[in-house]
C-alpha cells in the first residue's frame, strides 16, 4: 500500500488541509493519507499548542467520514521535538509493506535543506509538494513531485485568534471540529 504522510500541528485542522489531503490523493497514486500529528515541531513554538491528544481528536473528528484518511499518533510515542527522517524510519520499519511519501507545502520545501537528514527524505521518500501562497518555486529532483492544487490561505493562527476574539469560525473548520472546540473552550 502506498501511504501518504501529512505531517502538521493541525493546531487546529482546518478545511483548507482537507481540501489538500484530498486533491493530493484524489491525484497520485496513493491508496491512503495519514494525518500525522506532532506534538511539537522543532520549527515552532510548544506554548502555542493545545494538548496533543486534543488535536488528535479534532483530526479524527474532520476525517471520520473520509475511507482513505487515517489520524496518526505515531509520533506521540517518540522523542521530542519530532523530526520527519526518524518517523519516516519508524514507520518504514514498522510497516515494511508499505510504501510512504511525504507532503510538504511549497513554503517548507524553501526550508528542506535544513530538516534533519534532508538527503536520507530524498534519498528514500517520494515528495509530493502542493502550492502556498507567497511560494512558487519547486526542486529539481525525480522524487519531488510538484502537483495542482488550489492556492489556500486559510490559517490555523487565524483561526485561533478569531476564536479569541470571539469571532464565528464557520465554514473555516469542519462543524464537528467547531462544535468540540466550543465543548472544551478551547483556543480562549
Amino acid at each position: 500500500m502506498k501511504v501518504g504522510l501529512y505531517f502538521g500541528s493541525f493546531n487546529p485542522i482546518h478545511v483548507g488541509h482537507l481540501i489538500i489531503a484530498n486533491i493530493l490523493y484524489e491525484r497520485s497514486d496513493l491508496d491512503e493519507v495519514w494525518f500525522v500529528v506532532s506534538p511539537q515541531n522543532p520549527f515552532k513554538k510548544q506554548q502555542s499548542l493545545i494538548h496533543e491528544f486534543d488535536r488528535l481528536r479534532m483530526v479524527e473528528l474532520a476525517i471520520a467520514d473520509h475511507f482513505h484518511f487515517r489520524a496518526s499518533d505515531v509520533e506521540f510515542r517518540m522523542p521530542k521535538p519530532s523530526y520527519t527522517i526518524d518517523t519516516l524510519t519508524y514507520l518504514s520499519d514498522q510497516y515494511p509493506q508499505h510504501q510512504f511519501c511525504l507532503f510538504l507545502g511549497s513554503d517548507n520545501l524553501a526550508h528542506f535543506p535544513k530538516w534533519k537528514n534532508h538527503q536520507a527524505i530524498l534519498d528514500n521518500y517520494e515528495i509530493f509538494v502542493y502550492p502556498r501562497p507567497g511560494e512558487t518555486k519547486g526542486m529539481d529532483h525525480p522524487k519531488v513531485k510538484v502537483l495542482e492544487a488550489p492556492l489556500l490561505d486559510i490559517s490555523a493562527t487565524f483561526i485561533r485568534k478569531s476564536i479569541q476574539e470571539g469571532y464565528s469560525v464557520k465554514y473555516l473548520l469542519p462543524d464537528k471540529v467547531e462544535d468540540y472546540i466550543l465543548d472544551k473552550k478551547l483556543y480562549l
